[in-house]
């Protein structure tokens, strides 16, 4: 039988992260490089983390990630997203867990954009009576 792998999707901002959870030893890897160099800071890196951390999961799967878009922030976060929707593939009762945690919503926050007439999404340019 081929590798069984579950498959989880998340976005965020820009960010489209594709997560492949296999059973494994805990090593993570984001676009084919371990995720502590590819993230950077360590606050992206425990955000990565948080789903696995919750459930005690942390040295159980092996996690493979293919993101692209926006910046580090948005990719964390939409891998966090891809990494609590395959875990729901692997049990469902993780759900209750993952919801009450925040981690299955998906942050519809994006970049609004700039309207004509002004400097830029909210900004107006200064008003003068004379």
């Amino acid at each position: 039988m081929a590798d069984m792998y579950y498959l989880g999707t998340g976005r965020r901002k820009r960010s489209v992260a594709r997560v492949y959870l296999k059973p494994g030893k805990g090593e993570i890897l984001i676009n084919n490089r371990k995720y502590d160099e590819y993230l950077c800071r360590a606050t992206l890196g425990t955000v990565v983390r948080q789903p696995l951390e919750l459930l005690g999961l942390i040295n159980d799967y092996d996690i493979r990630v293919n993101v692209a878009g926006g910046g580090l922030t948005g990719q964390a976060g939409a891998i966090r997203l891809g990494i609590s929707r395959a875990l729901l593939e692997v049990n469902i009762d993780y759900r209750a867990e993952l919801k009450k945690a925040g981690f299955l919503t998906r942050d519809a926050r994006k970049v609004e954009r700039k309207k004509y007439g002004q400097p830029g999404a909210r900004k107006r340019f200064q008003f003068s009576k004379r």
